[in-house]
């Protein structure tokens, strides 16, 4: 049972990232999804999360009308689309599942800075 996240690295402020989450493992169609962010000094924070028909989203008012999350349970995988990113979005972001309790990926680091 696991979860690998991928698509972090440095980005200029206004620029876009996708992060991706691999799951495998459980049986990923029937999960509900969720990205958290954790910026040094703080702590772990919701950022987006999705049912698993992909129909129902939520959003945390910080990243509402730039972040959209995302899933192919074909794929298994569970995207993060960060667009217009902000200094203030630089965390580490770690996509989770509640399987057999909580189920945390190894974190991928976003900077955003000039």
């Amino acid at each position: 049972v696991q979860l690998v996240e991928s698509g972090g690295g440095l980005v200029q402020p206004g620029g876009s990232l996708r992060l991706s989450c691999v799951a495998s493992g459980f049986a990923f169609s029937t999960y509900p999804m969720k990205w958290y962010r954790q910026a040094p000094g703080k702590g772990r924070e919701l950022v987006a999360s999705i049912d698993s028909t992909g129909r129902n989203t939520y959003y945390v008012d910080s990243v509402k009308g730039r972040f959209t999350i995302s899933r192919g349970n074909f794929e298994n995988t569970v995207y993060l689309q960060m667009n217009k990113l902000q200094p203030e979005d630089t965390a580490v972001y770690y996509c989770n599942a509640f399987v057999y309790g909580n189920l945390w990926g190894q974190g991928t680091q976003v900077t955003v800075s000039s």
